[in-house]
This record gives C-alpha cells, structure tokens and sequence, in this order.
C-alpha cells in the first residue's frame, strides 16, 4: 500500500505560521522507519503493509503535535494487496505513457 500524508500543527504561537521544524519531525521518523518513502513540498509518501505504514504515520503525527495544540492531518492511500514497489513501479508506467505519446 501507498500512503501519502501531510501532518501539521496549529495553535503554534508562531507569528510566521512557519511549520518546518514540526515536519522534520514528522520525516524524521519516516525515514529511520526504514520503509520505502519520499518527501515533496506538499506530501510524504510512504509503501509498506497497513499495520507498517499506520504506525508510522500515528508516530510522525504525534511528534507534530510536540509543537502545537492541534494536528491537522490529511492522507490518501492506495491500497492494492500483492504490489510492492510502487512508489517508484507508477511513476516509471507513467512516463513510459509520456513517452509512447510523443
């Protein structure tokens, strides 16, 4: 399974509404979960099975929530038993697409 998610306080008290050193948290332990993932400026995407994937993401939301009083939370996942490497498999088909177009 895929799941991208996007995890951010509130209630920060910063007058910049900056949220960067929260959502390094938040990476920071996607990435020491050792599970296949990458960051955009938008979202972080990570593969691996249900119970894997979830616990990561419960454990980054609560380190976000070290910084505000609120989280905000929204993810998307894309569940499909059996496929693995898909983080990069989709992307790689979808520029193949491109490229039979051209």
């Amino acid at each position: 399974m895929l799941v991208a998610f996007s995890v951010a306080p509130s209630g920060t008290g910063r007058s910049d509404g900056s949220v960067h050193d929260a959502v390094a948290a938040a990476v920071r332990i996607v990435r020491e979960s050792g599970l296949p993932n990458e960051t955009d400026s938008m979202f972080t995407t990570i593969e691996g099975e249900w119970d894997e994937v979830f616990d990561v993401v419960k454990r980054a939301t609560e380190a976000v929530g070290e910084f505000g009083s609120r989280v905000s939370l929204v993810l998307k996942a894309d569940i499909r038993p059996g496929r693995t490497g898909e983080l990069t498999g989709k992307v790689e088909r979808l520029e193949q697409a491109l490229e039979s177009a051209e």
